[in-house]
């Protein structure tokens, strides 16, 4: 691994621990919780497979006439990725993108899918994500996100978008969260085990083979250039602080809910 990666690692990995080490996940000890998490935390779901599409438009050729286009390995990279989170399969077998699979979780536990439908009807129908948060009464750090998202993907600069992916999205689940969920499907595995297979599945589908590549793809983008390193650090930072407030926005709501409940 070059030094401008493990510059990039050393620097980013304070808000890496903050993230892992959340306050907001020692709150979510219902399934009522959990379903405050989820309103929220579908937004990031649903914002990842843009940006993993741009990365595939960006480095692979989706258009026709086809002709070779970047590195082997990238494309290999992005390709499989989107295979996985476009078309894996349910804990029934049936074929389903993360996000379907991530509202099918959302149905059993009986948290409200309706906002995030509202948010893409209106989406698709206006292409404006201000109409859509509005229509939706998207939360507003779920909003920031997003928006953060989509200006990395309307930048056109393929070593960002590799950069927040790689670092920012794809290795931040923590294995405290995933304990928290594995003791709540013990006492109600009616309600939560979409919600269980989800994250394992997300966690193979993010092994070291992915990260691997994922980390080779981030450093052939930015090369030796050290401006492209910079700029990479400066939105890393800034994706993972986004991550941070909207952990805040779902904590604040979950204290909120439990002060009021006691």
């Amino acid at each position: 691994m070059t030094n401008h990666l493990e510059d990039l690692k050393t620097k980013i990995e304070p808000l890496r621990q903050e993230i892992i080490n959340h306050k907001v996940y020692s709150l979510i000890k219902s399934v009522d919780d959990l379903k405050i998490f989820m309103q929220f935390h579908v937004y990031a779901v649903w914002d990842f497979m843009s940006l993993l599409k741009t990365l595939q438009n960006n480095l692979t050729c989706t258009q026709v006439p086809w002709f070779p286009s970047g590195n082997a390995e990238t494309r290999f990279l992005i390709n499989e990725i989107v295979v996985g989170e476009e078309s894996d399969l349910n804990n029934e077998g049936i074929r389903m993108s993360h996000f379907e699979m991530y509202l099918e979780a959302m149905n059993q536990c009986g948290a409200d899918v309706s906002q995030i439908h509202n948010f893409l009807n209106e989406l698709k129908q206006t292409g404006s994500l201000e109409k859509a948060y509005l229509c939706a009464k998207v939360p507003k750090q779920a909003a920031e996100f997003v928006d953060f998202t989509f200006k990395v993907i309307n930048s056109k600069k393929a070593y960002l978008q590799a950069s927040i992916f790689t670092f920012g999205r794809e290795d931040l689940i923590p294995g405290m969260f995933v304990s928290l969920i594995n003791d709540l499907h013990k006492n109600i595995p009616d309600s939560i085990s979409g919600f269980k297979y989800y994250l394992e599945r997300h966690i193979e589908i993010d092994g070291d083979h992915h990260s691997h590549l994922a980390l080779k793809m981030t450093e052939s983008l930015c090369g030796t250039n050290e401006n492209l390193w910079k700029e990479a650090e400066q939105f890393t930072i800034e994706s993972l602080q986004k991550r941070i407030n909207l952990w805040n926005g779902v904590y604040d709501v979950l204290y909120k809910h439990q002060t009021a409940v006691v």
